[in-house]
């Protein structure tokens, strides 16, 4: 379902739903690229370094109609500092990937594992690739694989997927401190090779996961790096438009449940939209988070993306510190992100419809014409390291009167 951030009925560039959700769409097909061209070290060289302030709010705000568990542990004093629900069950998504790899890595160390295995864990570890989690389900035994983690683990909270549904890895519950525990073992129990293997992999999680979903929400997006995270989503979302043109959407074994599917015997919900978000955050990894949410039914990935990420950074999270800029909401369905401030074959990706997004500074740019819009000011967005028109930012002025100019050019 899209949202629409409607905009001031005092301003000129007020216009009807219908008009704006067309527009939106013109102007996704008109400016759309050929490739998907990602450049990090371009982007930094010409825009300039963002300071970082603490992240210290002084209590979690969970957005209205959210259901979470949430729990934060500080490595360094040992205790939390933030549990809300923790122990409350979720269909895990793909945040189960972490059991399965570590089973998969139990007995074995990563340095002797043959090419085959070491591609899998890595698109699965890292762009949370469906097929590779298939792959270990099948071949090692399913939901025994959840039971023998839960036993070596210690968890608490976490079972296989219910009855009937043995085949859906994603329906396998857990809960906050499970999560957080999972963490705890990899980095202050598992073997060397093992944790570095895995925590590598979660720091070089890639914004657009195979299936083209955005996963850099929640932690990612909240944090300045040192960040890893493994991430979960899980719903009847639009397929995702993360990525170059043309990419498909797979569905996976964590894809929603057939609509008569009822909660497990667990009592896990199987239905409502789900967006996880787990990690560590600071140096040493100092900050296990884990922030599970569910979302009500209809939700688009956007909406879910947007109050997952308001939630994140909510939390009292030590050692993690926010990237400076102005969060803006956004209107319109696969807006591009261009890696400068004009329309061409420019494409770095594409916004989900209607997310929000953290504004580093603006500048003129190539005038863009959406009728009955148009605007010549860009905004640019450090944690996509590309320019997005102010015509899909949600404020009726064309230029944002709070973000300053973007003193580097091209």
């Amino acid at each position: 379902m899209l949202r629409i951030a409607m905009r001031s009925p005092t301003t000129a560039r007020r216009t009807p739903r219908l008009l704006l959700a067309a527009t939106a769409a013109f102007l996704s097909l008109s400016i759309t690229g050929a490739a998907f061209r990602h450049s990090a070290a371009s982007a930094a060289a010409t825009e300039p370094t963002r300071d970082s302030v603490s992240v210290m709010p002084a209590s979690p705000q969970v957005p209205a109609g959210v259901t979470t568990g949430v729990a934060v542990f500080d490595r360094q004093t040992g205790a939390f500092t933030e549990q809300l629900a923790p122990a409350a069950t979720f269909r895990s998504a793909s945040v189960v990937k972490l059991l399965i790899t570590l089973d998969f890595l139990w007995n074995r160390s990563p340095d002797t594992l043959p090419a085959a295995d070491r591609t899998r864990l890595d698109v699965m570890l890292r762009s949370s690739q469906d097929a590779a989690a298939n792959h270990y389900w099948s071949a090692y035994g399913g939901p025994t694989i959840v039971e023998r983690m839960v036993a070596r683990l210690g968890l608490a909270d976490t079972a296989p997927p219910p009855a009937g549904y043995e085949g859906y890895w994603g329906y396998t519950a857990m809960s906050a401190r499970d999560v957080v525990k999972t963490y705890r073992h990899i980095l202050e129990s598992a073997p060397a090779p093992v944790r570095d293997f895995v925590m590598e992999r979660l720091r070089q999680s890639t914004r657009c996961a195979s299936d083209s979903f955005d996963q850099h929400f929640g932690i990612a997006a909240a944090f300045d790096r040192p960040w890893a995270v493994k991430q979960g989503w899980s719903g009847r979302y639009a397929k995702g438009s993360c990525g170059s043109v043309g990419t498909t959407a797979a569905r996976g074994a964590d894809a929603p449940a057939p609509a008569s599917a009822d909660e497990g015997d667990s009592g896990v919900d199987l239905n409502r939209p789900a967006l996880h978000t787990t990690g560590t955050v600071g140096a040493g990894d100092r900050s296990i988070v884990a922030v599970l949410t569910l979302h009500p039914e209809g939700t688009s990935y956007g909406k879910a993306y947007t109050d997952l990420g308001r939630l994140t950074r909510s939390l009292n999270v030590p050692g993690g510190t926010a990237p400076k800029g102005k969060w803006y909401g956004t209107w319109g369905q696969d807006v591009a992100v261009r890696t400068e401030p004009a329309v061409g074959d420019n494409l770095l990706t594409r916004l989900p419809a209607g997310a929000e997004v953290l504004v580093g500074c603006q500048k003129k740019g190539q005038l863009v014409s959406v009728p009955p819009y148009t605007n010549d000011w860009w905004a640019y967005l450090p944690q996509y390291g590309g320019y997005v028109t102010n015509i899909y930012i949600s404020h009726p002025d064309d230029k944002l009167p709070d973000v300053p100019l973007c003193t580097h050019q091209r």
